[in-house]
């Protein structure tokens, strides 16, 4: 990696350095300037350009495809925003819960277009069982509601959902599978 900023990199491939757009969630996960740095990468040409997206997991980019490629007036700046706010699993649970008002948290996501993001990918997403292991190693995860009710909790208390999703998934790591709510709500907090 040639350079880094909170949404950008710069890759150096066979001598020629490539800029990559990464989401908030993926930033927190590349290595410092001069290491070694793999991305998952999407495309996007376009007649007066060409745009590489860049994720830490298989799984982010495919949501991100997802989100570009299936929800109509989502391109690639929103779904960038979209990933930079929430984790893939907190977005899953969203949508498959249908919770309008935790998506249009999210800016440039207006009701109506979290409506469409819920009408458009439930069939497509499936729902998260908690944090996923590609992301985080827990001791064990926790289960979709357990995980989903932590992080509006969090939410209530002021946290944005970004900073909620990240301080229950690192609590999630330090707690087994069958921690309640509570539990898990204050694990986040210590």
């Amino acid at each position: 990696m040639v350079e880094s900023a909170p949404l950008l990199v710069v890759l150096e491939a066979a001598g020629v350095g490539y800029e990559v757009h990464i989401p908030i969630t993926t930033a927190e996960k590349v290595p410092a300037v001069g290491k070694q740095c793999s991305l998952f990468i999407h495309s996007v040409y376009r007649e007066d350009s060409a745009s590489l997206y860049g994720f830490a997991s298989r799984d982010e980019r495919d949501f991100f495809r997802l989100l570009v490629e299936k929800v109509s007036g989502i391109g690639p700046k929103i779904g960038i925003t979209i990933l930079s706010r929430m984790s893939v699993e907190l977005l899953r649970n969203a949508i498959a819960s249908a919770d309008i008002a935790l998506l249009s948290k999210c800016p440039g996501i207006g009701k109506k277009t979290a409506e469409r993001l819920v009408i458009e990918l439930k069939d497509k997403s499936e729902p998260s069982d908690g944090v996923r292991s590609e992301q985080v190693e827990p001791g064990g995860p926790a289960t979709h509601s357990t995980y989903q009710d932590a992080v509006s909790s969090l939410i209530i208390l002021g946290y944005k959902p970004a900073d909620a999703d990240k301080l229950v998934r690192k609590a999630c790591k330090q707690l087994p599978s069958d921690t309640s709510v509570e539990a898990l709500v204050k694990q986040a907090l210590a």
